[in-house]
């Protein structure tokens, strides 16, 4: 509950506790504090039990720290029936950003792509072709809009 607390902290915190309820209302107070904790606990385990009484047989492994949205992706992505594991150790970085690159630059990566993979269905798609730069006599389109 308290792990983020430090000993600096922890004795700021006594000394001001001292310091507000004086030394003879200190350990009453304390006593107060954590019967109320304790009372808290008590309350949260017994609504716990109720719930899980109502849901019934089937919800028997139902854990509350499973609602916390992190502890919930984590255990659902650490599941085997997804079949994430196996994704995950197929997909190779390294090797998917090297034929993009290899792509990129007019380089063949070693990749062979079949025709029936690419979207058209006729082969690699040339993406090194620059378009035809205009003669010393061509001028570009004119846009009255663009100025």
């Amino acid at each position: 509950m308290f792990n983020d607390i430090g000993p600096l902290e922890l004795v700021t915190i006594i000394v001001l506790a001292v310091l507000v309820f004086g030394p003879d209302k200190l350990p009453k107070v304390i006593q107060d504090v954590m019967r109320t904790i304790r009372k808290i606990r008590e309350f949260s385990e017994s609504a716990k039990q109720d719930i899980r009484n109502e849901l019934g047989p089937e919800f028997k492994d139902f854990e509350f720290e499973d609602l916390n949205p992190k502890a919930f992706i984590r255990k659902q992505l650490d599941n085997d029936d997804l079949g994430l594991k196996e994704i995950r150790n197929g997909f190779d970085l390294k090797k998917e950003m090297a034929e993009v690159t290899d792509a990129v630059h007019g380089r063949d990566g070693g990749a062979s792509s079949s025709p029936s993979s690419s979207p058209s269905g006729g082969g690699r798609v040339d993406m090194t072709k620059k378009p035809e730069t205009p003669g010393d006599d061509d001028r570009p389109p004119f846009d009255a809009d663009a100025t």
